[in-house]
Order: structure tokens, then C-alpha cells, then sequence
């Protein structure tokens, strides 16, 4: 059994050798940890993804290669926003350097490590003009967004025996970001023809960008890029998300299952309890990364409440791994009946941070392999 079908075995409840071991990559200050102590490893320097360590599957986020992921459809082609012009640094000082994105938007980001960007202007403002422009950089049909060598590494991905994924959407998430939590909050019940508007152009965009992307490549699952929800509840409502997004989330799922993808996931962080059967009701087979954190998220107790028509990645604490052996036994032992169950694969629940050692690391990938394997 391969890693591709191991994986597909997993989701379907069917039988499986054993559980496949992924996780979702590290902080870039942990890959040079890392790599101080020892790992030889290809690692993305400055990005969140891998390193891929011989003792797991192969990452299902990057390609093999290190040069595509999600983000850019396995370095197929690009999904964002493309307008004229560059970054440009408009100051900078000893701890910060503060640029204007060429969407138009200023953010300061830090020098000294791994933090949010501070936003001083939103590349797009609540107002219908501004989505007039903007909106021109969402072309589907720019040939610019095609990677020069798409084809070859098609024929690579259509060959492959390992589990990957392409980008299906985003239409809370990116909107999120480029209108900044406070606008997207407010311009629902403010205009709520223009919010409903920039949700349906984004579903038509995203299905427009996919379409022939899938035409040439069989993946194995959609990932939707959500992020909707904080550490006590949604940034959404049940009620929001059934008037605005619902009816979208199905168009785009549907054109997606019609194009031979198989399951859709739904990635968000934060405690995402109150939307869980929203998403499902929209048509989500997967949820992720189920983060533990402060929120509690338990996998054990959404199969409890939800049943088979729940599939979960995720679910196990990244915090307990520096903690030793004896915690992390402790972490992984009762999700040992929901993993033997099916429809479930424990991962890390969010990008490991350096205060992981490589070899704590380590610890943690043979502890889940005793325990699940055996």
C-alpha cells in the first residue's frame, strides 16, 4: 500500500496497513534549530512548511522538490491577487522594516523573528470602488499565472504515489486579509450586497482558476484556507455563514467533486465548535488542524457528536512534545480508538514552534509510531 492509498484507505474507513505520519511543517526559527543540531534534511528555508524528515510520509503541504505547495498548487499556478509593481520598503529601522504591498496595502513586520505583520493600511477598502479595483487583479484568465514548467510537473504529480492537495478557495480567509478583520466584520450588516457580491466573485474566481488545473491533475483533496474562527468561538456566525457563504461553499464543492476531487477540508484554527456543523451542512469531508490549544478542541468528541460524516486531521497538542516521553503518551493514548476507527489521522495541530528540539521531535514521531502502529 502506497502513501496515496494509504491515505484514501484511512478516509474512506476502509482497511490500512498503518497510520500515515504528517504533520504541518515548522516554524522558520525551528528549521534552524534544527538544523543546528544535526538534520541534514531538505528544508524551505524562511517558510513554514516541512522539513521532510525520513522517518515520515512524504508532506502532502510542499512538493517533493521544495518548489511549489498549497499555496501555489504544488508550483502549478497561482491563485492571488495580481497587480503591476513591487514590494516596496518605505522605512526601516533596526526591529522593523515597514513596506507597501503592490495591491496597495502598508505592513510593518518585525526583524527579530516570527510574528504577525502589523497592518497600517488594508491592500482593499470597504467600499464598492475600491473592489472595482481591485478586483481587476483577480483574473483567472492571466496566462502569467501558469508556472513556466506546469506541464512537466503535472505529468510528475499524475504519477505520484504520495498523498497532496491543491488550493480550492478562500472566501472568508483572503478576504479577511485583505479588508482586515474589522471591515469584513462590519461590511456584512453595512452593505451586505457588496459583501455578498466579493463572496460570489471569489467562488466563480477560485472554480475559473481550478477548472483546467483539474482537467490535467487528479489530487487528492481540496484545501480551503478558512481561518474563521479565535480561541473562544467563530469571527462568524451559524447564522452568517448560512446566509453569505453556504450557498457558495456548495457551487464550489460541487464543481470540484465534479472534476473527480474526492474530498474537501476545511482548514481553520481557533475553536471551531459553533461552525462545525455548518461546514458539514455546506459539504466539507474534512476538518483541520482540530487545535487544542487553550479551546480544547477534542477529535474524540466531535466523532461522538458528528459520527462517520466527520473526518479530522490534526487533534494532538504541539505543545506537549517538548514536555518528554511520558507526556506525549499521554496525548496520543486516547486517540488510539478513534485512529483505529478510521477517518481520522492525529497531527500536530498547528506549525511546530523552536522551542522543539529535533530530538523531542524525534521522540514524538517514535511514541505515535509505537502506539498507532502495533
Amino acid at each position: 500500500m502506497n502513501e496515496r492509498e494509504r491515505f484514501h484507505a484511512v478516509m474512506n474507513y476502509g482497511e490500512f496497513d498503518r497510520l500515515p505520519l504528517y504533520y504541518f511543517g515548522t516554524w522558520p526559527e525551528t528549521k534552524i534549530r534544527w538544523r543546528q543540531e544535526g538534520l541534514t534534511a531538505p528544508m524551505q528555508e524562511g517558510g513554514n512548511g516541512g522539513p521532510q524528515l525520513p522517518e515520515m510520509d512524504t508532506d502532502w503541504e510542499c512538493a517533493p522538490d521544495g518548489k511549489g505547495d498549497i499555496w501555489d498548487n504544488q508550483g502549478l499556478r497561482d491563485p492571488w491577487p495580481r497587480a503591476p509593481g513591487k514590494w516596496e520598503t518605505i522605512a526601516e529601522d533596526a526591529e522593523t522594516r515597514t513596506v507597501r504591498s503592490p495591491l496597495g496595502g502598508i505592513v510593518q513586520n518585525s526583524k527579530l523573528g516570527s510574528s504577525i505583520a502589523h497592518t497600517l493600511k488594508h491592500d482593499l477598502e470597504p467600499t464598492r470602488a475600491d473592489w472595482e479595483r481591485f478586483k481587476k487583479f483577480l483574473d483567472p484568465a492571466d496566462p502569467a499565472r501558469w508556472k513556466p514548467d506546469w506541464q512537466a510537473r503535472a505529468a510528475k504529480l499524475n504519477a505520484r504515489e504520495h498523498m497532496t492537495c491543491f488550493f480550492g478557495g478562500s472566501l472568508y480567509g483572503k478576504m479577511r486579509d485583505w479588508l482586515g478583520v474589522e471591515a469584513v466584520s462590519c461590511l456584512a450588516y453595512d452593505d451586505p450586497a457588496l459583501f455578498e457580491e466579493i463572496v460570489a466573485f471569489q467562488a466563480d474566481y477560485y472554480i475559473a482558476i481550478n477548472k483546467p488545473l483539474l482537467e490535467k491533475v487528479s489530487f487528492d483533496f481540496a484545501y480551503f484556507f478558512e481561518d474563521n474562527c479565535f480561541n473562544t468561538g467563530p469571527l462568524i456566525s451559524p447564522a452568517l455563514h448560512r446566509q453569505f457563504y453556504d450557498k457558495y461553499y456548495r457551487k464550489m464543492i460541487a464543481a470540484y467533486r465534479g472534476l473527480g476531487v474526492p474530498f474537501m477540508l476545511i482548514d481553520s484554527d481557533g475553536k471551531v465548535d459553533d461552525l462545525l456543523p455548518c461546514w458539514l451542512e455546506s459539504g466539507f469531508d474534512i476538518v483541520f488542524p482540530i487545535e487544542v490549544g487553550t479551546w480544547k478542541g477534542n477529535p474524540v468528541a466531535f466523532r461522538q457528536k458528528y459520527g462517520k460524516r466527520l473526518r479530522m486531521m490534526g487533534g494532538v497538542n504541539k505543545h506537549v512534545i517538548p514536555l518528554g516521553e511520558a507526556a506525549i503518551r499521554a496525548e496520543l493514548e486516547p486517540l488510539r480508538p478513534l485512529a483505529a476507527e478510521g477517518g481520522f489521522i492525529p497531527m500536530p495541530d498547528h506549525r511546530i514552534p523552536p522551542d522543539t528540539s529535533l530530538e523531542q521531535f524525534r521522540t514524538y514521531l517514535r511514541v505515535f509510531k509505537e502506539l498507532f502502529n502495533r
